[in-house]
């Protein structure tokens, strides 16, 4: 679990400069037409790190997790991402994750293996679940730092 948290924390410092680079107006353009703009995406990975955290602590907690999947373009839309400050959301963004960094970094190995069963999903190991956490958010990230 060192190893994915140093890899969560390397995410957090490269993308912390990169987004800085955004203005406001900027991070509110869709990145697609018709999709979600910078701030919406950066909003649904503050979800995401919240769902996340929650996941984990009571995996940790537990000898097994069953957790509600959750419906993203609900939580983005009700949140008002789009009319959040750039700025509010990064940091806000880069706090939540370096909590995630030193959860993960303090999992016993005996924990690794816990069952995580979220939504209709297959079980995962809470391993495989913070490697789903930051395989999703590369994804989100590349999406966010793409100037096209």
């Amino acid at each position: 679990m060192l190893e994915l948290s140093s890899r969560l924390l390397d995410f957090i410092a490269r993308s912390k400069g990169e987004f800085a680079a955004f203005t406001d107006a900027e991070a509110a353009q869709p990145l697609l037409s018709g999709g979600w703009s910078r701030k919406q995406v950066l909003g649904h990975l503050i979800d995401s790190a919240s769902n996340n955290h929650q996941r984990f602590v009571r995996a940790l907690l537990q000898d097994e997790l069953r957790w509600p999947a959750y419906d993203q373009a609900g939580c983005v839309r009700a949140q008002h991402y789009q009319d959040a400050s750039w700025s509010n959301l990064v940091d806000l963004w880069v706090s939540f994750n370096l909590l995630l960094v030193h959860v993960l970094a303090h999992v016993p190995d005996a924990k690794r293996k816990t069952p995580c069963i979220i939504g209709d999903s297959p079980a995962m190991t809470l391993e495989e679940l913070a490697e789903d956490y930051l395989v999703h958010m590369e994804h989100h990230l590349d999406q966010i730092r793409s100037r096209t």
